[in-house]
């Protein structure tokens, strides 16, 4: 099916390439004006609110009553009203002035701060054997500190900070036509810069400008100077010593060394007070570049910062091991359902940590690192939730699934977007939208007029299609839920009805509720967390209620009633017993659930209404590209040879992808993230072993999977859950 496009009939074509496409972007779709708010009614959503199990109090006293009431502003726009003067000259001389105002916080006494750290002070006293001060006198081991403090920071000039500050403002004003800022969220980090304590950052870095950017908007909203790690190798001394002065942090040669090196304790022990380094060149290159096209083209375009709930991180490691269960690796929860051993799933959590242990992370204690681990699942789930979905995202998927009416579904998937809770980050008329959505997508998409001024729009065949993949990945937080029991729902009538059978015969199957919960459940452990990003402190079973509860409420299932039964809305308490009533106050010898009928039995059934079934088969094609990759490295399995690295493995699994992908058609499974996060998931479930060798870490085929007839098996596991 193609994506058509409604255009006016009476728009000639020029013959040259460029007069072409310049009457397609100037013509008409010839249907009513519409316009796409990114909102819906009065309020905005709201999303990245902090854990309320891990973090309550923060939960409570950091979140803005009014946060719903507040817009946005333009921290780029500064007026004359933006200063305490006025008059012609203030005009053309306010963004000096409004710079030369700017409050800069005076700097603590970072350095005794240092020296008061523990790390440090075991050091200092000779606690840590094979240090580099380990037998020299405390005054030595002092001055080497202070010499690393020196290297590392010096104090802000005040001057400079302001002048780079009017330089990025005039910059910024020729980048963007505006840089949008929710008042509501500013007024919560500096609610909780109000509390005292030292106030971290941790970004999500979504353009090349964020190192130029962040620091500024940070800036402007009196919140201080951040201070930003820097590499030292790629700085001239002078620039390093200016870089200082604008509140660059600089590491130390030795910190580099490994973990091993007695040379490297003290210095990393000094920088392990907080870092985010920011890419310096690489921000300054896509300035350069931004400027160029401005200046080239006059096409400015937006820009929006999004800040997610402050949280106590002294609540946070109180409360979070507490949440601490038992868990059990993919290997013993799914191989067994895997291999027909068993059709019980396991009542326990998945073991499976997705970060990578780096070398600062596994100098740690166990549990220390389980902390590291579990808070940046948090972090990251909180700043998915905070990023808005743009519109080529949108216009990506619509795209993949050659959806026909393409205005049509752009506006509906936006309002569905939009009630989810997530936000846009645009709006404009329809058509407008269109194309300037389709205009950023030139390079993946081939436009054609056809009889009667039909604008046609075609993916480009190829590698192309793997970006619009991408793109489209970027949309999968807000249906991820859904997309999940809908895939679910699929492998549990793969063995009912065939895979082509119509709608209706696949609406006759009852669904029990234990049925959904198992697939649910087998499907959330064989796809990675770092795509699920399920909160640490959340069992398994919430997310398959949670689930469940998504595809009642857009309308997939529907609750049936079994006869004999009692019904689900029925919630009042049933076969009271005399015992119960008239137990006296502290005999708990029995409990009070043994009275109730539990909800175990409810029944559902495939909704027929007529856009159930399009809106079922986007939701599993969200999900097809990594099962079918998944699904592609099970059959690998059989030509792929072992013993090899793990990178020169996931390259020849990716080069498989390639090839699969020229063969179908189907590029969107051709991506190197897919491969590498396949592996990843086949070595928890034990199909891939990693044992040493002379020459390194070396991947092995697991013994239960040697057997081609156990390779068959995991192959159709994962097939069970993908729609053709």
């Amino acid at each position: 099916m193609d994506t058509m496009l409604k255009s006016n009939p009476q728009t000639q074509q020029r013959s040259n390439h460029n007069g072409q496409e310049t009457s397609l972007w100037s013509s008409g779709f010839g249907m009513k004006m519409e316009a796409i708010i990114p909102f819906l009614g009065k309020y905005r959503p709201f999303m990245g609110r902090c854990c309320q199990t891990c973090t309550p109090k923060s939960w409570e006293s950091l979140f803005h009553r009014s946060i719903m009431d507040l817009g946005f502003c333009n921290v780029i726009l500064v007026k004359e009203e933006n200063t305490r003067f006025r008059g012609w000259l203030v005009r053309r001389l306010c963004y000096f002035l409004w710079s030369l105002e700017q409050h800069i916080p005076t700097s603590s006494d970072a350095s005794q701060k240092i020296m008061e750290n523990t790390g440090v002070q075991n050091l200092l006293l000779g606690r840590v054997p094979g240090a580099a001060g380990e037998g020299q006198a405390p005054e030595l081991v002092k001055k080497e500190v202070q010499r690393i403090l020196g290297y590392i920071q010096t104090t802000p000039c005040p001057f400079l900070l302001r002048m780079f500050s009017w330089a990025l403002l005039w910059f910024l004003n020729r980048l963007f036509l505006n840089v949008q800022l929710h008042k509501g969220q500013m007024k919560m980090v500096q609610k909780a810069v109000q509390e005292g304590s030292p106030l971290v950052f941790l970004s999500t870095h979504k353009s090349l400008l964020d190192g130029f950017l962040l620091p500024f908007v940070l800036f402007s909203q009196g919140l201080g100077v951040v201070r930003v790690a820097l590499d030292s190798r790629t700085c001239s001394p002078a620039l390093r010593t200016l870089l200082r002065k604008l509140g660059g942090l600089f590491l130390p040669p030795e910190v580099n060394l490994s973990l091993d090196s007695s040379e490297g304790i003290l210095a990393r022990a000094v920088v392990h007070a907080d870092l985010a380094p920011l890419g310096l060149w690489t921000g300054a290159l896509a300035v350069f570049r931004r400027l160029c096209n401005c200046w080239g083209c006059h096409r400015r375009g937006c820009v929006r910062v999004h800040l997610a709930q402050p949280f106590s991180l002294q609540e946070y490691t109180i409360n979070a091991r507490s949440c601490w269960g038992s868990r059990q690796t993919l290997e013993h929860l799914l191989q067994p359902i895997v291999l027909g051993e068993c059709s019980v799933v396991p009542d326990t959590e998945k073991e499976q940590e997705w970060t990578p242990s780096t070398g600062l992370l596994l100098a740690l204690k166990e549990d220390d690192q389980l902390l590291v681990r579990r808070l940046s699942r948090h972090v990251l789930s909180a700043s998915v939730a905070s990023s808005a979905v743009m519109s080529t995202a949108i216009m990506a998927t619509l795209l993949l699934l050659k959806h026909q009416k393409l205005l049509g579904e752009f506006s509906w998937l936006t309002e569905e977007t939009l009630l989810r809770g997530f936000d846009v980050g645009f709006s404009g008329q329809l058509r407008c939208l269109a194309q300037h959505t389709l205009s950023l997508l030139r390079a993946q998409v081939v436009l054609l007029r056809v009889h009667q001024g039909d604008l046609v729009v075609v993916p480009r065949p190829g590698p192309g299609l793997t970006h619009l993949a991408r793109l489209s990945m970027e949309l999968l937080p807000t249906f991820l839920s859904e997309a999940v029991g809908a895939c679910a729902v699929r492998g549990l009538l793969a063995g009912r009805v065939p895979p082509e059978g119509p709608w209706e015969l696949q609406g006759l199957e009852l669904l029990s509720q234990d049925e959904l919960y198992r697939q649910i459940l087998l499907l959330l452990h064989l796809l990675p967390q770092d795509l699920l990003l399920p909160q640490p402190c959340q069992s398994s079973y919430c997310y398959c209620q949670e689930v469940l509860d998504r595809l009642i409420q857009c309308g997939l299932l529907v609750a049936e009633e079994t006869p004999g039964s009692r019904p689900a809305c029925d919630t009042g308490r049933q076969h009271l017993s005399a015992k119960l009533l008239w137990k006296p106050s502290g005999d708990f010898t029995d409990s009070e659930s043994d009275d109730f009928e539990e909800p175990g039995g409810r029944c559902f059934r495939l909704s027929q209404q007529s856009r159930c079934p399009d809106f079922f088969l986007f939701l599993c094609r969200l999900l097809s590209p990594i099962l079918k990759a998944f699904a592609q490295a099970a059959t690998f399995l059989h030509v792929g040879q072992l013993p090899d690295s793990e990178v020169a493995y996931s390259e020849k699994l990716f080069q498989f992808l390639q090839a699969c992908a020229q063969d179908e058609g189907i590029f969107e499974c051709a991506d190197p993230h897919l491969a590498i996060s396949a592996i990843w998931t086949f070595k928890d479930l034990g199909v891939l072993q990693q044992m040493p060798s002379p020459t390194g870490p070396q991947l092995h085929l697991s013994p239960t999977f040697a057997t081609r007839d156990n390779q068959d098996k995991l192959e159709q596991f994962i097939r069970q859950f993908i729609c053709s």
